[in-house]
């Protein structure tokens, strides 16, 4: 539990950081662990993902954030990738690394304004962020692409802030069909490692019932 509570430290410290360098108003926040400083989600989640406000700037913002996080943080790898900038740093006081990965998007994703917090940080951080539908979509494309129980669980927990799964008609199906074909294994030891001990035994238990469904009350509704 320390160890979670000094990453999410970490990220925070990270956040407020590139805020003071005027990174944060040409970035999107997104992923996980936006989901989780930003809207509470509670799973644990490495990286810090963003999508580039305006993809053009990527060169010119790699270049930046490459000497500015030098100033602060031993910067293990930093690549301007076809697809994403990334960064790999790490710091006195944690000893883990963290990830930065920033995508190269041709529009960038539907945002809102956010406010990045968490219990154990004095820091406050005020950024753009992809909506919760936008994010939806996006875990829904994960979940068929990777089949992560991870992007199942922010599902069903994005449908608890009333946000609805919308997909094309036969996506959800499958997205269905799949959930079903989770094993124990995906239960017990991916998704167990993400969570509080507490919870642990519910989602083995319940396997996705609120997530389910909502899938099944909109595939009725296509259907009438």
């Amino acid at each position: 539990m320390q160890d979670l509570i000094a990453q999410e430290c970490l990220e925070m410290e990270v956040l407020d950081r590139l805020n003071s360098g005027r990174f944060l108003h040409r970035l999107i926040f997104g992923g996980g662990t936006m989901l989780r400083l930003c809207h509470g989600l509670d799973r644990f989640s490495v990286d810090l993902d963003f999508w580039l406000a305006h993809p053009e700037d990527a060169s010119k913002i790699f270049k930046e954030m490459t000497d500015y996080l030098n100033r602060f943080y031993d910067l293990k790898d930093a690549a301007d990738k076809y697809y994403t900038l990334l960064f790999e740093l790490s710091s006195p006081t944690y000893p883990r690394r963290l990830k930065i990965e920033i995508r190269k998007e041709v529009q960038s994703p539907l945002s809102e304004q956010a406010i990045a917090f968490s219990p154990h940080s004095f820091r406050q951080v005020l950024l753009r962020t992809v909506s919760l539908p936008a994010m939806m979509s996006s875990k829904i494309a994960a979940f068929m692409d990777r089949k992560e129980i991870r992007d199942v669980y922010d599902m069903e927990f994005l449908v608890k802030k009333g946000i609805t799964p919308a997909a094309d008609p036969d996506v959800l199906k499958e997205v269905r069909r799949r959930i079903d074909l989770l094993t124990k294994q995906d239960y017990t030891s991916k998704l167990g490692s993400l969570l509080a001990a507490e919870k642990r035994s519910y989602y083995v238990e319940k396997n996705f019932t609120i997530l389910k469904a909502s899938i099944d009350r909109l595939e009725e509704a296509t259907a009438r």
